[in-house]
């Protein structure tokens, strides 16, 4: 069975057509859906309901976790689903009509997968932000590696906006480290890469499925300079702490990378000014001085 776990925390402009979205699936049999309120303060829980009174028939799961932290809501969700698979869905996220059929003929193709990864296509609420580029699709939780189903590398890993990973490989690596994630409105992250990371060094396939796609709603307030700038800064810190946890060897390593990102950086700078596209180039020192600042 597959575990849908969506965890959320003050989307209530989202989170009914992010559950409608499952529930309106072709494929109505093998899943759940788990979700996990971490302490909305706002119509989140009336949503919700509004849902179970709209698709009774789903096999449906409401928690509140009172632990603040995105890491805090993602393991209550482990703990509490039952699927031998467990996907994580964010709330402002929308599937479409045939992504768990699809899900469920990928995992049967490829048995030998432990974790998963689809395509991110961002829908921007306001206008499309004049410095998207390839090099800033994060900035957004955007991200396309083809058609083609394919592993990820050693230094690449899913978005959290639509990622799956075995019970089995939860089990051998653990769960969501608590010190990392994002808290409240705080845009600390790298919970997914720790777990990812773990992954990896115990060898354990993550694939690319080209076919479960979602569309992440992006707010104007998130393409501006100052959430751009907060981004990166929590990107930092997040960073600080996950490579300090492993011993200051891997902390002085991942300074030396940040200098190597920072040529890359200004290399981009000049090219992207030489193109006329200013805009491209600036946001990305923004974001660099930022992660710097937090990482130090």
């Amino acid at each position: 069975m597959i575990s849908f776990i969506i965890c959320t925390y003050n989307r209530d402009k989202y989170i009914y057509e992010c559950l409608s979205r499952l529930a309106q699936n072709s494929c109505q049999s093998g899943w759940e859906i788990i979700l996990v309120n971490n302490n909305s303060t706002d119509q989140t829980a009336a949503e919700c309901q509004r849902f179970v009174q709209d698709y009774a028939a789903v096999s449906y799961h409401y928690f509140v976790e009172t632990e603040q932290g995105l890491s805090f809501a993602r393991n209550r969700g482990i703990k509490e689903a039952k699927g031998d698979w467990l996907v994580f869905l964010d709330d402002d996220a929308m599937v479409e009509k045939d992504y768990i059929a699809n899900l469920q003929q990928d995992l049967k193709g490829y048995p030998h997968a432990q974790a998963f990864g689809g395509p991110i296509e961002p829908f921007f609420e306001g206008e499309t932000p004049k410095w998207l580029s390839p090099w800033t699709m994060g900035f957004v939780s955007a991200i396309d590696l083809g058609r083609e189903v394919v592993p990820f590398a050693a230094n690449k890993y899913p978005i959290g906006a639509n990622m799956g990973i075995s019970r089995r490989a939860i089990e051998q690596v653990g769960v969501f480290n608590i010190s990392l994630g994002r808290v409240g409105n705080s845009l600390l992250g790298g919970e997914e890469k720790d777990i990812f990371n773990r992954l990896h060094e115990k060898h354990l396939p993550i694939l690319y499925f080209p076919n479960i796609k979602v569309k992440h709603c992006i707010p104007p307030r998130r393409t501006t300079n100052e959430f751009i700038a907060k981004l990166g800064y929590g990107v930092g810190q997040s960073e600080k702490l996950r490579t300090q946890a492993l011993g200051r060897m891997a902390y002085m390593k991942r300074l030396g990378s940040e200098l190597i990102k920072w040529c890359a950086t200004m290399v981009l700078l000049v090219l992207y000014t030489l193109c006329l596209q200013p805009a491209k180039g600036t946001i990305l020192v923004r974001f660099r001085y930022n992660v710097t600042k937090g990482l130090l």
